[in-house]
């Protein structure tokens, strides 16, 4: 596969272009402006234009060979080319900032005084500017320099929490970039850390944890490896916590790994459906738990489990107190399958339908959805009793 070569100046505004290609079947080497190679990673490309093969890697080697035949070529006729160091990419970062971006990554491998400010400047960098994620794109070795200082276990009193919570907001900085996504994740590191962030970092770290979770299970490769990776039950456990500055980041998160069915399994395993009932009862961030709920209800053991822990009357409150016309869609969801599944809870459906008419009312002004799952189960209410007195 042919690669791209990155040239650092572009005299008279030309777009200078070079190839050469010995026989049909040789790799062509092709050397282009950096800019404009920068330009289409930034806009998220990565197929060679040449070949329309995935480019192994991002990283731009300058073309030393050309860049010096263009400056002889520029010297040669008097053009004076602009000083590297104050070019200006597409992005707006110049080699003298990038440099100053090697030069903080190199600083997380020094003593402590010197992680801490150059962790709190990469925070600050990654926040500000999404060029600076990028940059952690073009190295491989660049997210490994960012979390040596927590992966490396130097300090005897253990991690410094500061230091803790700058590295780990920088990875979710890094994580809201579509193009990093991938590449975060399956850094052998980041997800350990991120669950070792959830149990041990102070409230704003694991806050900014389960945020980064949540950006990177965008992926649904990402929501595999991170549900293999054990990370739902310190997520649960944060959860059952209910600490109002992590709740919607951590709920955000439980949702986006349960979209696929092994993470549903591993979170009711881990007390998923226990935790949240106990959370709507207590009118905790009710709309995201019920989605949750919701989603989870799909998967038999959940029913069971909800049945069990009196999640019928507990949803039937909600639906009688709630305006919120997607907060009854999800709860008479959750009730149609619970009642699908378990015939004793027809009694207090029953019960509850004599007594306030819930299931008549979202029949007949619910969402098209709610109106079909509430009148599922009036027909199923109906059919019983015709067989009663039949009988």
């Amino acid at each position: 596969m042919s690669t791209f070569q990155g040239v650092d100046e572009r005299p008279c505004d030309c777009f200078y272009r070079r190839a050469t290609k010995r026989s049909s079947e040789d790799l062509i080497c092709v050397t282009y402006d950096r800019p404009f190679i920068q330009k289409g990673l930034k806009a998220g490309n990565r197929i060679c234009p040449r070949t329309q093969q995935v480019l192994s890697h991002t990283i731009l080697t300058p073309n030393h060979l050309v860049r010096e035949m263009i400056s002889q070529w520029c010297k040669n006729r008097g053009i004076e080319l602009s000083d590297p160091v104050l070019l200006v990419n597409e992005d707006g970062i110049t080699e003298s900032e990038r440099d100053h971006f090697l030069s903080l990554l190199q600083k997380m491998s020094s003593g402590l005084p010197e992680q801490k400010e150059a962790a709190k400047e990469l925070r600050s960098l990654t926040k500000r500017m999404p060029s600076f994620r990028a940059l952690f794109g073009e190295s491989i070795h660049a997210i490994p320099q960012l979390l040596s200082p927590l992966s490396e276990g130097k300090f005897e009193d253990g991690i410094h929490p500061e230091l803790q919570e700058d590295v780990i907001t920088t990875l979710l900085n890094l994580s809201i970039h579509d193009n990093n996504k991938k590449l975060v994740a399956e850094s052998p590191m980041v997800i350990p850390l991120l669950i070792e962030a959830l149990q041990s970092g102070t409230i704003q770290t694991r806050s900014n944890a389960a945020a980064a979770l949540f950006t990177l299970s965008a992926l649904d490769s990402n929501k595999a490896l991170i549900g293999k990776s054990g990370a739902l039950k310190p997520l649960i456990a944060l959860l059952d916590e209910g600490h109002p500055l992590a709740m919607k980041d951590v709920a955000s998160a439980i949702f986006n790994l349960c979209i696929t069915h092994e993470n549903k399994a591993r979170a009711v395993r881990d007390g998923a459906v226990r935790t949240i009932l106990k959370k709507i009862r207590n009118r905790m961030h009710v709309d995201e738990l019920l989605a949750i709920l919701a989603m989870l209800s799909s998967h038999p053991k959940a029913v069971e489990e909800m049945g069990e822990l009196g999640a019928v009357p507990c949803l039937l409150r909600v639906i009688r107190e709630t305006n919120c016309g997607r907060n009854k869609e999800n709860c008479i969801a959750v009730l149609h399958t619970i009642c699908l599944n378990d015939r004793t809870k027809w009694k207090e459906i029953r019960e509850e339908e004599n007594t306030y008419g819930t299931i008549s009312e979202l029949a007949q002004n619910g969402t098209s959805r709610s109106k079909r799952k509430a009148s599922g189960i009036l027909d199923r209410l109906n059919r019983t009793v015709n067989l009663t007195h039949t009988a």
